[in-house]
């Protein structure tokens, strides 16, 4: 798949307040370089998990202690990186049910006929925009760092 991305420039928000803020970008160029504390904290739970907000592209830090409910993004293609822990996630097959909870995202309902896959540190998942993804069970916590990109309409 040819993505191409275009890198944002830094505005950095919350950062006074917290010192570990959401970097939010609009559609530019500049190379933009996330800190590994601010990193780190969003892994750990410790700060805001978005890390950088752009019009084709969020890149987060996640932290789960528990299961998840089964969740559809219409519109973006999600790539986990497992950097701790482990989870088992169901992905794919039919999404039934749910609530519209923000535009492009719907929670809750069922999946039907997905894979369950058992991730571990250093794994990787990609769920491509319009299909469903779980996080059926996570026995202890789980890190995970997300790429979301944004499927651009036909032009």
């Amino acid at each position: 798949m040819n993505l191409q991305l275009k890198l944002p420039f830094l505005i950095a928000t919350f950062a006074l307040l917290t010192g570990v803020g959401v970097v939010q970008a609009a559609d530019l160029t500049e190379v933009t370089v996330i800190p590994q504390a601010k990193t780190q904290a969003a892994l750990d739970n410790k700060a805001d998990l978005r890390l950088l907000v752009a019009d084709d592209i969020w890149v987060e830090g996640a932290y789960r202690n528990k299961a998840g409910n089964p969740e559809l993004h219409t519109d973006q293609t999600n790539v986990f990186y497992i950097t701790a822990g482990s989870a088992t996630v169901v992905a794919g097959g039919n999404y039934i049910g749910g609530k519209s909870v923000s535009p492009g995202q719907v929670r809750g309902g069922t999946i039907d006929g997905g894979i369950t896959y058992n991730l571990i540190k250093g794994d990787t998942i990609i769920i491509p925009a319009g299909k469903p993804v779980w996080f059926k069970e996570v026995p202890g916590t789980v890190s995970y760092y997300v790429v979301k990109i944004t499927k651009k309409p036909p032009s």
